[in-house]
């Protein structure tokens, strides 16, 4: 564990002895756990985590206040992340706007009923989709795709709060390219005044930072920028500013799930829920692996479908999770959920008591704030890590990262998902078959990779280890290989074979005709029971003949004696075929004279 990161705390030891067992009570206490998460992390609560996450709530608050947290107090209670924090997501926001306005007009009676049922729609899906334990699918999305799609979402984070940096309206620019391409246009209409405000704020952020991380250095950061600001005019001197907030609480409605709105929306909260499992846990995933957290993909469903069924119901619309404010969580010194809790009450005692402080919070002090977490979000040492190691995992990278920039952020992950399944298949595809021999020199460690360690063949037989599956999509690669030795004996050794599916098994089924056809053989010894099966089952090893299937190596070999008698026989004054061979000449050291040949090793 990083320096960086904060320390879990341990858990006080607990008695599970009860008149029913300690079995029972574990189990029970296990369920409980998953149904209700911040029970665990309460019981675990120390004085240092609760330190820790006040000040990272007070800190959160800061960025929130704008934005709202009507989703991040049930989203942090019932997800498996401690440091993601839930609420308003750009991309989520664009697909509900292009939903609703296809049906009604922005601002119309009809308007925001159907973003409210939309939303409770969105909601029942996710939480579904996590009660029948459907977060698996977040297996699909690698590590690497989580390191291109932060680093990705840092630059684009920076990126957004350029314009409040400089002080410069940009129009329509939200893309990427469209971002800098107007910035670099507009540069001469640069508020000075505004550009200071967010420099002092970043640089002060940046120097808190690495003097000492224990230190809040967002609200120092932030109190310098305030009162920067104020020195130099505040909005009077052109200094924009967040504003007052409204200073009440969203209403209770119902959102209304008639026939024909589940009709008309039903396509869309299915992409809507998806959409925005996949970015939050993403995010919950981006984070942890800084935090060295597992996260529970079944949990953050629940989670985000609690958040948005409950927010429908008082005038929120759908929801994700947000890297900037997780991000802002997480470098605050967060442990626990706790710090959103703390977050989401001072912000609802902001909102009721003193709407008008957020008046004075300067938008280029935020924006300041913001690309500082955002360089945070961009894991170079990983980036480095994966660059150096794998050609196929920086290619992941990679095109995941310019993805992100320049795609809409859940095209991203999809591209960075099919970029890493095309290359596992492609890998996957094309199963090594190493030739082995047996090493004279080591007779004990049994046949070994010939390539390697410049081993003797005998040349009547050859002997392959299978390092792959035999499935639908390494047939044809396997075909190509073994067709290199016809009219030769093979032995297939599937020590290292995981898996053969129905074509698999007709390709040997196939390959053994065609080499018996040509005066060779192919037997097959060491494959694991459950690799076969298919063939078991289809008949294959019946009609290959279970004659042709052995247990060791040894005795794979040993059947094969008689047939390659004449090549490793002299005949008068001609030489034998092979007379240096390992296995069956007179110097071999074949079966039965102590070489053992099973398992083999590389």
């Amino acid at each position: 564990m990083s320096a960086d990161t904060p320390p879990p705390s341990s858990p006080p030891p607990e008695s599970t002895e009860t008149a029913e067992g300690p079995e029972h009570t574990s189990a029970a206490a296990y369920r409980l756990s998953r149904l209700l998460p911040f029970l665990g992390w309460m019981r675990q609560l120390s004085p240092g985590d609760a330190r820790s996450d006040l000040i990272a709530g007070l800190s959160g608050a800061v960025l929130v206040l704008p934005q709202g947290v009507a989703y991040a107090l049930i989203a942090g209670l019932f997800g498996s992340s401690r440091h993601m924090v839930s609420g308003p997501a750009a991309a989520i926001s664009m697909v509900v706007f292009g939903t609703v306005s296809t049906l009604a007009a922005p601002g119309s009676p009809e308007y925001l009923p159907l973003v409210l049922a939309l939303t409770c729609m969105v909601g029942i899906i996710q939480l579904s989709l996590g009660l029948m334990r459907m977060g698996a699918l977040v297996n699909l999305i690698s590590h690497t795709v989580v390191i291109g799609f932060t680093a990705g979402a840092g630059v684009l984070i920076a990126t957004s709060q350029l314009k409040h940096l400089f002080g410069i309206a940009l129009g329509d620019a939200s893309s990427f390219l469209g971002t800098w391409w107007a910035l670099l246009g507009h540069l001469g209409d640069t508020s000075w005044a505004t550009l200071i405000t967010g420099l002092s704020t970043l640089l002060t952020a940046v120097l808190v930072r690495r003097l000492n991380r224990k230190l809040p250095w967002m609200l120092v950061a932030m109190a310098v920028g305030c009162g920067v600001a104020a020195l130099l005019g505040g909005s009077a001197a052109g200094i924009p500013m967040v504003g007052a907030l409204s200073g009440s609480l969203p209403p209770f409605s119902l959102p209304p799930l008639g026939f024909d709105t589940l009709r008309s929306l039903g396509g869309a909260a299915f992409a809507l829920a998806v959409l925005g499992l996949i970015e939050a846990v993403s995010i919950a995933r981006a984070i942890g692996v800084r935090s060295h957290q597992r996260i529970d993909g079944n949990q953050e469903f629940i989670g985000q479908g609690l958040s948005n069924l409950a927010g429908s119901f008082f005038s929120c619309f759908a929801g994700s999770g947000s890297f900037t404010r997780s991000g802002a969580n997480y470098d605050a010194g967060a442990r626990t959920p706790l710090s959103v809790v703390v977050a989401a009450l001072i912000v609802l005692a902001v909102l009721l008591l003193v709407p008008d402080v957020t008046a004075w919070l300067p938008l280029p002090a935020m924006a300041g704030l913001i690309m500082v977490i955002a360089a945070n979000l961009i894991e170079v040492g990983h980036i480095r890590q994966i660059l150096a190691v794998s050609r196929e995992e920086a290619v992941v990278l990679v095109i995941t990262f310019l993805a992100t920039l320049l795609l809409p952020l859940e095209f991203a992950i999809f591209a960075g998902v099919l970029v890493s399944l095309v290359l596992y298949l492609n890998r996957t595809s094309r199963p090594r078959l190493v030739e082995m021999a047996p090493d004279p020199e080591h007779p004990e460690l049994g046949v070994r990779n010939a390539e390697r360690y410049q081993l003797a063949q005998c040349r009547e037989v050859v002997i392959l280890r299978v390092d792959g599956s035999l499935f639908f999509g390494a047939v044809d690669h396997v075909q190509r290989k073994l067709a290199r030795y016809t009219g030769k004996h093979v032995i297939l050794l599937g020590t290292g074979c995981n898996f053969i599916d129905i074509a698999g098994a007709e390709m040997l089924e196939i390959e053994q005709r065609s080499l018996r056809d040509a005066g060779g053989s192919l037997s097959m010894c060491g494959f694991r029971m459950y690799a076969l099966e298919v063939m078991e089952r289809g008949g294959f090893l019946e009609r290959m003949g279970r004659e042709n299937y052995f247990h060791t190596a040894e005795a794979a070999i040993a059947s094969l004696r008689d047939s390659v008698a004449e090549a490793h026989r002299a005949h008068g004054d001609q030489p034998a075929a092979c007379p240096d061979c390992q296995l069956f000449g007179p110097a071999g050291i074949g079966p039965g004279q102590g070489v053992r040949l099973t398992p083999p090793l590389a």
